[in-house]
């Protein structure tokens, strides 16, 4: 049986409100990458395949974690989220989130995007297609592949795994914690999902700070 083990990336600037001022690791989200790649070591992980979306946040995920050889592949890259809450702004008058209310707004966009209303730089067809077929290529039978990507890339795979309708996919971005893990076995019967937001990295006591969802 081979594993799918997709990575969210460290702790990006989460005071921005655009894309590329978004796109780097915070100091943390840098520590937060030498601990994921220590903890990897410690357990004896060992990937025939590591995979990176090209967004320069995953990169140094990458990098920090102590990857040195990977392919780079664009369709790990994350949902265009700035550019659709402006468009849901533009189209009906709702408001930018502030804080917690990520939590009620990132639903609407979703659903939103997935009825044709809105669209960033892709459709919500051409994002769940391009994540549809990174998750095939990363189904190989006896083999561990890892996959650094994005929260948004994330929910879209438990979308695809667990059959979930929109909403419920965007709630499933809410939870997911920089850095963390989530296992897909690869069995005879296809894809099934093992593990979802795992962080052993972070669990020590003197780690709870770094606990972070953005």
């Amino acid at each position: 049986m081979g594993t799918i083990t997709f990575v969210r990336h460290g702790q990006a600037n989460s005071h921005a409100d655009n894309e590329d001022d978004y796109d780097r690791l915070s100091e943390l989200g840098h520590q937060q990458a030498e601990w994921l790649g220590e903890w990897l070591d410690a357990q004896g992980e060992a990937f025939d395949h590591v995979i990176t979306g090209s967004m320069r946040r995953h990169l140094e995920t990458a990098r920090g974690a102590g990857f040195d050889e990977f392919d780079i592949d664009e369709r790990l890259n994350e949902l265009d989220y700035f550019n659709l809450s402006k468009a849901l702004s533009d189209a009906n008058g709702t408001p930018l989130p502030t804080g917690e209310e990520f939590v009620h707004h990132i639903g609407l966009v979703i659903e939103a995007w997935h009825r044709a209303e809105i669209k960033g730089h892709e459709t919500f067809a051409s994002f769940e297609t391009r994540v549809a077929q990174v998750l095939d290529l990363a189904v190989q039978p006896g083999r561990n592949v890892l996959c650094i990507t994005s929260g948004g890339v994330i929910a879209m795979i438990m979308r695809h795994l667990l059959d979930l309708a929109p909403r419920q996919m965007a709630m499933m971005t809410v939870p997911i914690y920089n850095s963390s893990l989530h296992r897909v076995h690869v069995s005879p019967v296809g894809p099934l999902l093992a593990g979802f937001n795992a962080i052993p990295h972070l669990e020590a006591a003197d780690r709870v700070h770094a606990r972070t969802h953005f």
